[in-house]
């Protein structure tokens, strides 16, 4: 990839500043302290996910589960599993694989009302059939949709990318990246 790829992705990134400095501003006029984690509050979370390569040519589809321990009423850090199962018919090649991945994750989320955006980033591994096992690193935005004041409904993107296809990180960055997608249900106790 090019440098401007480098930086329209950047500068896509950072088009989502007003947004988050606007929700900062509705949280102070809407916070609902009945909805919602408060600091010392736990979450569970179970999602279905999918992944795709940057092309959106392979994919796969799997299960995750989420355990974070909120900081302050906004920022979470947790800890995620995810296994995926793959079927991949080509050519040369007609076979099932499976992987997993193990990774730590911090998150912020804006305003304390029924909706609350976040953004964040995870750190972790990947291993499993057809993969090669290495350490990746990702970003993450989504949204918690509150149904009762402590359960929610969750919708989250990660742009993850590994470490050892590529001696530099912004080389990794952009040219082994995948997006992987989560919907799922949460509970915060």
């Amino acid at each position: 990839m090019t440098r401007i790829n480098t930086v329209a992705m950047t500068l896509c990134l950072l088009g989502g500043l007003p947004v988050v400095a606007s929700a900062q501003s509705l949280s102070a006029a809407s916070h609902n302290p009945e909805i919602g984690p408060v600091m010392g509050d736990r979450e569970f979370s179970i999602s279905g996910t999918g992944a795709s390569d940057q092309g959106f040519n392979s994919g796969a589809f799997g299960v995750s589960g989420d355990l974070g321990w909120y900081l302050s009423n906004n920022v979470v850090l947790g800890v995620r599993q995810s296994v995926n199962y793959a079927s991949i018919s080509g050519e040369m090649l007609s076979n099932d694989f499976w992987n997993g991945s193990t990774r730590g994750y911090v998150n912020y989320q804006f305003m304390n009302d029924a909706i609350q955006p976040f953004v964040g980033g995870s750190l972790g591994g990947i291993y499993g059939d057809g993969v090669q096992n290495s350490v990746f690193a990702g970003l993450e935005t989504g949204v918690k949709y509150y149904l009762q004041p402590k359960a929610y409904l969750l919708g989250r993107v990660d742009y993850q990318f590994k470490f050892d296809e590529s001696s530099e990180a912004a080389d990794a960055f952009q040219d082994s990246g995948i997006w992987a997608y989560t919907v799922g249900l949460g509970v915060n106790y």
